[in-house]
């Protein structure tokens, strides 16, 4: 994805996107575990058994409401998971398998040649406010995305479509700018809106938006709840299972342990590791394999870390084994690529970090560094403070003095957009807004904010190499795609300008008796598409 930062204006914009979208999604943040257990493949009756279709789904969320649900602008953990029910795309993908499939569309995009592609909405399809889908609406959904003004980072997504077109009432015309692979993938990305109730009433639609899912957004009020009632006139592939959802907003990890104890709740996200065990006794509980990672990132503008032997010697430096067994209870897994072992595009990487002290303390001495004093950059996120002190401990075993700076998110890429940072280390997960490698690499390692304003590896010639190696492969298919990501992944884990140390385990915890159809997520959220309440 190609952010558009020509302005110092649109510059500093991304870099305050971007961080929100750290805080936001544990980032928090699209992925994840591909592979993660899961059913929804768009197949509607995926509920097993019967269910109450009068009951009402309540869950407890992790992150409190900041900011509106247009699915042009939302970033935030709680907004997007409640748009997986409210809004739809042409296409979209499964939060709980990362597979795509058509939504909006009657069928996956259809290729007429290397360059153009058509969809047909399917028959029938209403907004929330009963306003008939057109096509129309859809071309003027992606318009807005795409309009540099409006300063949508999902652009940065589709940035390869050239133009959509109305070709008659139900079929749209995309034509894309150079071949590209991962058409279908993207259009998950831009969800369709009513063009006249987006232009009459932005506020009220950014409030509670009328999308054509299966269920309608009936209020949200940040520090207590969203609620949504069922659409009956949906007449997509995933209906609703019940007559409504109570998503009670519990940021405080004690609150919802206690209310899935109690039975407030029938499901939770992100369990503390260490309420796991507390929980397994009276109710399901898993830890699922995400992409979200813990990444240690470097300042290459600045002298001993422009020298990729430094940057080899951090990670060398880590007991990664007694990082996770310690700081994260077992819940995650050393990385040995820049994607998670289950994701269907993982090679292992050319160089694979082990615990190697001594061959540590060897690249510093044949880098010329000596008594390197650093500062490391930490976020406030409960579980990176837990491994924090563990890596600081591995670096001092090496000689590299290290004084912790831990602070909120926001204020500490402030810090590191200023160019006032030697070494962060921090959560990220872009997979919530998609699962192609493409996607996933070029959210860090694109021409965007993070290589120009954050680690300053831009002007390197590998970072030009890496450019085109995925240039090349998006517009390649098969064995040959894959042979160019390959060589992207060993690229960036010989270069580490940003790098993963862990991709972690995300722990839900659900009532298994009484909601048919759960999975548990590899993505920061809950899912209640296909899901019901089982009969009383």
């Amino acid at each position: 994805m190609k952010l558009r930062d020509s302005s110092s204006s649109g510059r500093r914009r991304l870099a305050a996107v971007a961080a929100g979208v750290v805080v936001a999604l544990g980032l928090a943040a699209c992925s994840g575990g591909a592979g993660a257990t899961g059913s929804g493949s768009g197949q509607a009756g995926a509920a097993q058994g019967d269910v109450d279709k009068d009951a009402v789904l309540k869950a407890g969320i992790s992150y409190d409401l900041g900011g509106g649900f247009d699915p042009m602008t939302t970033t935030g953990a709680v907004t997007v998971a409640a748009n997986w029910h409210v809004m739809e795309g042409l296409t979209e993908i499964d939060p709980a398998t990362r597979e795509v499939y058509a939504a909006l569309g009657a069928d996956l995009p259809k290729q007429v040649d290397d360059t153009h592609y058509e969809v047909t909405l399917r028959d029938g399809a209403v907004f929330h406010n009963g306003d008939p889908v057109t096509t129309d609406d859809v071309v003027y959904s992606f318009e807005r995305v795409l309009d540099p003004k409006n300063e949508s980072l999902y652009a940065d997504f589709i940035d390869f479509v050239d133009s959509v077109k109305a070709v008659d009432d139900s079929t749209v015309s995309i034509t894309t700018k150079y071949p590209f692979t991962l058409v279908a993938e993207r259009l998950a990305t831009v969800k369709i809106v009513p063009r006249s109730v987006v232009e009459s009433d932005y506020d009220a639609f950014n409030a509670l938006p009328a999308g054509t899912g299966p269920y309608q957004l009936t209020a949200a009020t940040p520090g207590d709840k969203i609620t949504f009632d069922r659409f009956d006139d949906y007449t997509g592939p995933r209906p609703a299972q019940a007559a409504g959802m109570q998503w009670d907003l519990l940021s405080d990890p004690a609150a919802r342990v206690t209310a899935q104890s109690s039975g407030t709740v029938q499901a939770i996200e992100d369990v503390p590791y260490i309420d796991i065990p507390t929980l397994e006794g009276a109710s399901s509980v898993e830890s699922v394999q995400s992409f979200g990672l813990l990444f240690m990132m470097f300042n290459t503008d600045e002298k001993p870390f422009d020298d990729p032997r430094v940057r080899q010697a951090f990670f060398y430096a880590l007991d990664m084994d007694k990082i996770i067994a310690t700081g994260m209870l077992g819940n995650a897994e050393a990385a040995t690529s820049f994607l998670p072992a289950n994701h269907p595009n993982y090679h292992e990487a050319s160089t694979v970090y082990s615990h190697d002290p001594e061959k540590a303390k060897q690249l510093l001495a044949d880098a010329g560094v000596e008594n390197l004093s650093i500062d490391l950059t930490t976020t406030d996120t409960a579980w990176v403070g837990d491994v924090a002190p563990l890596i600081k401990e591995d670096l001092e075993a090496i000689g590299v003095k290290t004084r912790l700076d831990v602070g909120q998110s926001a204020g500490q890429y402030a810090k590191v957009d200023d160019g006032g940072f030697d070494v962060m280390v921090a959560p990220g997960d872009p997979s919530v807004f998609g699962n192609d490698p493409d996607l996933l690499m070029r959210w860090w390692y694109g021409d965007n904010v993070w290589s120009k304003s954050r680690y300053r590896w831009n002007d390197d010639p590998e970072f030009a190499e890496l450019q085109k190696l995925l240039d090349q492969a998006v517009q390649a298919s098969g064995d040959e795609q894959q042979e160019l990501w390959n060589q992207a992944f060993d690229l960036i884990s010989d270069q580490v300008p940003l790098y993963p140390l862990f991709h972690r385990k995300l722990p839900t915890a659900w009532n298994g008796e009484q909601l048919a159809g759960f999975k548990p997520l590899p993505v920061t959220g809950l899912s209640f598409l296909d899901v019901g309440s089982t009969a009383s």
